[in-house]
């Protein structure tokens, strides 16, 4: 089994990587089919192209920006290319238009108002976050349609496509790579067979596929978006859109930190790390995708936190972020990172787990304790439900990611200070997040209709 680190923290923007990230590749992909389907097709002289939302995209799609990302891919953009955009205004301009140009002499009539349809039905049996678009001609006919899922980190499949994944997204076959573990127990072996870290193995499958030079680069462009992600938080102030009126806390958490250093301790700076990525991720900004959006804040703040409380140097980044690649691919390949499809254990649960593993790395832990460290980071998310208050990724979002972070601190801690020896398995914690999430109920999955979404009263 091999994904690539680069492949699994992708930088993009808020607020979502399932319900934001995905639909906008979708419907650009979708573009790109109409552009096709033009040049085969020039003779057609009205065209229309209508997007119906299906399951949790339905459900929670407009809380978590949905039609935004949708207008914004089938005009021609993507969530790299937003990065450094003032995606606000452009999305404001792009909602108004009722056409978008497919080439010098084709027009194609879309208002997102009125052609982006949430149908808050049964969900598409393949997956909970279906999307079907369809171009139309004058009489309504169906010209072109292609259905699509978005599973998790911003990657999507069609439906001709989800029938050969085996995890959520698809990958390359075993032999493809030196070190093809396809699970804890397998990476553990090779290691010691081999005599490499995790580290090195994962380093040594990446460089199969890419130089040593564009491998460091695209490492450190993750590092470099997730602090300035970060950092950006920690100054930001106001009130994040959405209607729920949450007020941003990062930054008068960390001015308080700063002005009084002797009285903060690990867990307010993990909080106020975290918490400063995941409002820039509720307010649509840059942020990287670790290994979504709704749980981009647990990564980037324990990184943070060695690197400016420890000293940990730009290598160990490095590794930091190729273990933490493994431990994610080990999950994605035998369970989900996808909330709509398992919860939060898969969202925040996998990103603590991640975390725990990169950190005990550069602290120094052997491969078993690098194991350990994930297991018990994700052994204790597990049954987490994703219940977001109004279809928002602010409650318990923001808050939640300080959570994961300082169990992913606290993991590691104990890891390192065994021998690695202990009785839960990673492999077999994630058999247990994949069977909880296949019998948890859909009002806990990222529909927004159970738990915390409506334990609410309205004054």
């Amino acid at each position: 089994m091999f994904i690539s680190v680069l492949d699994l923290f992708k930088i993009g923007i808020g607020p979502s990587s399932s319900h934001t990230m995905g639909p906008m590749v979708a419907a650009n992909d979708f573009r790109n089919r109409i552009q096709t389907f033009v040049t085969n097709n020039p003779a057609q002289a009205f065209l229309q192209v209508r997007c119906t939302l299906r399951g949790s995209l339905a459900f929670t799609g407009k809380g978590h920006a949905t039609d935004r990302a949708v207008t914004l891919g089938m005009n021609g953009y993507t969530p790299q290319g937003l990065a450094t955009m003032d995606v606000n205004e452009l999305f404001q301009r792009l909602w108004q238009q009722t056409t978008f140009q497919i080439n010098d002499t084709s027009i194609v009539h879309f208002s997102p108002s009125e052609d982006i349809i949430f149908d808050k039905g049964e969900p598409l049996p393949e997956h909970p976050n279906g999307m079907i678009f369809q171009l139309l001609d004058g009489t309504g006919r169906t010209l072109l349609t292609e259905t699509y899922f978005s599973i998790g980190g911003g990657f999507i499949t069609t439906i001709a496509e989800i029938g050969q994944i085996v995890a959520p997204i698809k990958m390359e076959v075993a032999r493809s790579c030196g070190f093809p573990f396809d699970s804890a127990n397998q990476m553990m072996k090779m290691s010691a067979d081999s005599g490499l870290s995790v580290a090195a193995m994962k380093r040594s499958n990446e460089l199969e596929r890419t130089s040593e030079q564009a491998l460091n680069a695209g490492l450190d462009a993750i590092w470099n978006a997730m602090r300035t992600c970060l950092e950006k938080g920690l100054t930001a102030e106001g009130q994040l859109p959405g209607g729920l009126k949450i007020k941003r806390r990062a930054h008068s958490l960390y001015q308080q930190l700063q002005n009084n250093p002797q009285k903060a301790t690990l867990n307010d700076w993990l909080c106020a790390y975290a918490m400063a990525v995941n409002e820039e991720n509720a307010a649509g900004h840059s942020v990287v995708t670790a290994p979504t959006n709704g749980a981009a804040g647990v990564i980037p703040a324990v990184i943070y936190y060695a690197v400016k409380h420890e000293g940990a140097t730009l290598e160990q980044v490095r590794d930091f972020l190729l273990v933490a690649g493994a431990i994610g691919g080990l999950i994605k390949h035998n369970s989900s990172i996808s909330g709509a499809e398992v919860g939060c254990q898969g969202e925040v649960g996998s990103a603590s787990s991640m975390a725990a593993a990169g950190l005990c790395a550069i602290h120094n832990g052997s491969t078993a304790q690098i194991e350990n460290a994930a297991e018990i980071a994700l052994e204790h998310h597990l049954g987490m439900t994703c219940d977001p208050v109004g279809g928002l990724v602010q409650v318990p979002c923001i808050e939640r990611n300080g959570f994961g972070a300082i169990k992913a601190y606290t993991a590691a801690s104990l890891a390192t200070r065994g021998d690695g020896q202990h009785f839960m398995s990673l492999d077999n914690c994630i058999a247990a997040m994949k069977q909880t999430g296949l019998e948890m109920s859909v009002k806990y999955k990222e529909t927004s209709l159970g738990g915390l979404a409506v334990s609410i009263t309205e004054c």
